[in-house]
């Protein structure tokens, strides 16, 4: 079978392949030309022959010559109107757009080559996307896209093999997984990048309609104006080292998308680009300037003169350089006569935080772009200023970078075994644990500065880089987990025979059912010892929960990193994180919009929220003012009933009861759709318009308004305090009598029947018979509650800690005085 399909441009020594192109005694091949962007538009072609085939001209189709050569003249006639454009439009620039030249030499480069692949699948036919990318990376696997689909027949169940989606993961993790590298080789190749857009494009859509499928060997492919959805970007990139990883990798999605859909190809060659040059920098960095730095990693350097980093010491700000290495701060200060010796801050200790600060001269927080950062009680703390002038972006990256180091030692701490753990030569490969981790937090930082310099960072840098934004994210500590049985786990290769540790839970791939084990296992059965679970989380119930599930049924799984038709052990734990902290943004996004500016305004919501009680309490007003009196006196038999029939024991549950009754039938009500979109809903009228004057009257009336009902609520605080603390003897002797009389009625008659009177006296105010007699009552309790004095108070005059200092210097030298003329009394 022979069909002509749409391929990219791949350079087979970039790949470690002889020919890019492949063929048997079955398939012929067929030349291609493209034009390569990195070659200033230089056309050209290339005719492979079979080695043991000849051609004949009874081979050639002649319609296909005619469609090249129409394509070779249309070309041409492209490429002399670039040429003459400046010549014609002589007020315009003759550069060509950038965007442009990516858009179409990046996407347009599709060339006729051989299909080997049937297009035809259980479910559908093969998208264009997806023959691209099976047969590709076929190729680059040193197989033929037929080979590879009959490959991954035998290997997996049909119901896996008839999804397409799976074939294309196979196909691309099978190449992806023969390396092992911080940062795959292949990203530098603009042809590699290609192929993974087009990629994720098939993961997306591997199947098409049967009219694309026949117009596929008469039409050139074009992939560009084409957007990636979310699924497909987190499922293949985090596959790719150091371009994502699991945990973030939604967050990088938001990042680069924007307002937009999905990313397109300008923007993700775009970002692979500035990501390679941030590893090429660090590259560059002269770390002679330290030689204490042999051992460490420079991570970015922070110095600029239109930028300047600040350091404040003593309410002054000298600048310097400030350099982050995956051990510690550096700090070089510029002075006036020659430079200052490097300053260093650990960040591997115990105790280290950083946080926002805002700095200014007088400790006036005038500025609010600094970061401090301290090593521990008692230590020395660093108050770096990181001058922004577009805003606060630096600051916030700088401190996300920071934190992200900080949060990478605690984890090795708490996940990680000892440096000096002999465990670690049971398990193959455990020794390298620590690197990897370390690895996995550069490779972060280097993705947020490469964000930073694509100007498309979230409101929270946090969110970018793993460790610091799982430290609080709900469920991370169970991602952290993950990772450390990702980093840490490997064959054993040694008996482990170490007693006296609590068993832990774990799943082994090999096993049908769950069992309990003394390790933890990956899906590649890597083990992880149990020794090395010092965290508490591991105890925890949503741990357990989790690695009792842990196991895959029915997958393909190529390493620990990556797995066909299923997800990694960090794969599902990151997915799980994300649903649970999309629901705590959420609510936190109500909360936030619960949140009014003015006064006034809350106001207002407190009184609509509180509507529902004021209702009942003017209801029940009703009642008790007898405005209706069959009504009450249906509510008094009803209650009446209760007591003397010995109810109040179910009253509470009763309640409890109703009240569940109708939040479900709401619910019922509401999934119905009968209750309309606003139900629940809290609506409140804005305030009229005002000016800045009115706005300040408004806040100062309010003040006075709130001040007032404070003074009142003090004054009787300490009313009450008098009478309780016998501030004035005959109200405390009174009030006590009363109590003391209370006290007895309630001990000797029973409860229902002080109920029952106690009901009668409510109801019965407002009748005439009672009237006036309650009013004298109330008259006479007011009199007596103002002839109560209120607590005296003392206030004593401010002092600062200066001033307390020299009182308490002074108390001392008045104790040392009299002890001194009590002894020369004595």
């Amino acid at each position: 079978m022979v069909t002509k399909f749409a391929v990219t441009q791949l350079k087979a020594s970039s790949f470690g392949l002889n020919y890019l192109i492949s063929g048997n005694k079955d398939v012929s091949k067929f030349g291609y030309f493209s034009r390569n962007p990195a070659s200033h538009h230089k056309l050209r072609f290339k005719l492979v022959a079979a080695q043991r085939d000849r051609w004949k001209l009874n081979y050639i189709d002649t319609n296909a010559v005619q469609e090249r050569i129409n394509s070779w003249l249309s070309k041409t006639q492209h490429f002399f109107t670039e040429v003459t454009l400046p010549l014609v439009k002589t007020g315009q620039s003759g550069k060509p757009d950038p965007g442009n030249e990516v858009g179409t030499q990046g996407m347009e480069d599709i060339f006729l080559g051989e299909q080997t692949i049937r297009s035809s699948m259980p479910n559908g036919n093969l998208s264009l996307a997806a023959i691209v990318s099976i047969e590709q990376f076929s190729r680059m696997n040193g197989l033929t896209g037929q080979k590879m689909q009959k490959i991954f027949k035998a290997l997996v169940p049909k119901p896996l093999y008839d999804d397409a989606r799976n074939l294309v993961e196979y196909c691309c993790f099978r190449f992806l997984s023969r390396d092992a590298s911080d940062l795959h080789p292949c990203l530098k190749e603009l042809a590699f990048q290609r192929l993974i857009f087009i990629t994720m494009l098939a993961w997306e859509n591997p199947y098409c309609d049967i009219n694309d499928l026949h117009a596929h060997a008469s039409r050139k492919a074009s992939f560009e104006g084409k957007l990636v959805g979310e699924e497909a970007f987190t499922r293949i990139t985090p596959a790719i080292s150091g371009v994502a990883d699991h945990p973030t990798v939604h967050h990088l999605f938001k990042a680069l998308a924007g307002d937009e859909q999905g990313i397109s190809f300008r923007v993700w060659l775009t970002y692979i680009d500035e990501l390679l040059k941030v590893h090429e920098g660090r590259r560059s960095y002269q770390i002679r300037e330290y030689p204490q730095l042999s051992e460490e990693r420079i991570l970015c350097i922070g110095s600029s003169r239109k930028r300047p980093v600040l350091k404040w010491e003593n309410n002054m700000a000298w600048p310097g350089k400030l350099t982050l290495t995956d051990k510690a701060l550096y700090f070089e200060g510029v002075r006036f006569q020659g430079q200052k010796d490097a300053i260093r801050l650990d960040l591997t200790g115990h105790g280290v935080q950083v946080k926002k600060v805002k700095v200014g001269p007088f400790n006036s927080g005038l500025f609010d772009s600094g970061v401090a950062v301290s090593s521990g009680l008692g230590s020395q703390t660093w108050v770096l200023e990181f001058v922004d002038l577009g805003g606060e972006l630096r600051r916030d990256v700088w401190h996300a970078f920071i934190n992200e180091i900080i949060t990478l030692h605690k984890f090795l701490s708490e996940y990680g075994p000892a440096d000096d753990d002999q465990s670690l030569f049971q398990v193959f490969g455990s020794h390298k644990g620590k690197e990897k981790a370390t690895t996995g937090a550069i490779n972060g930082i280097a993705r947020l500065q490469a964000l930073q310099f694509m100007r498309k960072l979230l409101d929270d840098p946090i969110k970018l880089v793993q460790f610091s934004f799982l430290q609080n994210a709900p469920h991370g500590d169970v991602v952290f987990q993950t990772l450390a049985v990702n980093y840490w786990g490997g064959p054993l290769v040694a008996k482990v025979t170490d007693a006296g540790y609590p068993q832990a839970y774990g799943v082994s791939p090999s096993e049908e059912v769950f069992e309990f084990s003394d390790h933890v296992f990956d899906v590649d059965g890597s083990v992880y010892l149990r020794k090395w679970m010092r965290s508490p989380s591991w105890g925890s119930s949503a741990s357990i929960s989790f690695w009792k599930h842990s196991s895959i049924r029915q997958a393909l799984v190529l390493n620990k990193n990556l797995v066909v038709a299923d997800e990694t052990l960090v794969e599902r734990a990151a997915a799980i994180c994300k649903q649970k902290y999309q629901a705590v943004e959420k609510t936190q996004a109500t909360i936030d919009a619960a949140k009014l500016q003015g006064i006034p305004s809350n106001i207002d919501l407190f009184k609509e929220l509180i509507l529902p009680f004021i209702i009942t309490a003017r209801n029940f007003e009703k009642l008790r003012r007898w405005e209706e009196p069959h009504l009450t006196l249906s509510f008094l038999a009803f209650v009446y009933t209760i007591i003397f029939r010995n109810l109040l024991q179910y009253v509470f549950p009763m309640a409890l009861i109703v009240l569940a009754t109708g939040m479900l039938t709401l619910k019922g009500l509401k999934e119905q759709g009968r209750l309309g979109r606003s139900f629940g809903k809290v609506t409140i009228r804005d305030q009229p318009p005002s000016n800045t004057i009115q706005k300040i009257i408004a806040v100062k009336d309010a003040m006075r308004d709130v001040e007032h009902y404070l003074q009142n609520l003090n004054v009787t605080l300490l009313k009450l305090r008098t009478i309780l603390l016998a501030g004035q003897p005959q109200i405390t002797t009174e009030v006590a009598l009363m109590l003391l009389s209370s006290a007895t009625i309630l001990l000797i008659v029973p409860f229902k029947y002080v109920l029952a009177f106690f009901l009668c006296d409510i109801f019965t105010r407002e009748l005439e018979f009672r009237k006036e007699m309650v009013q004298r009552f109330l008259s006479f309790l007011k009199e007596r509650w103002l002839t109560v004095p209120a607590a005296p108070v003392i206030v004593l005059p401010f002092e600062d800690e200066e001033s307390r200092s020299v009182n308490q210097r002074s108390q001392t030298d008045k104790k040392a005085i009299r002890k001194k003329e009590e002894q020369s009394e004595a």
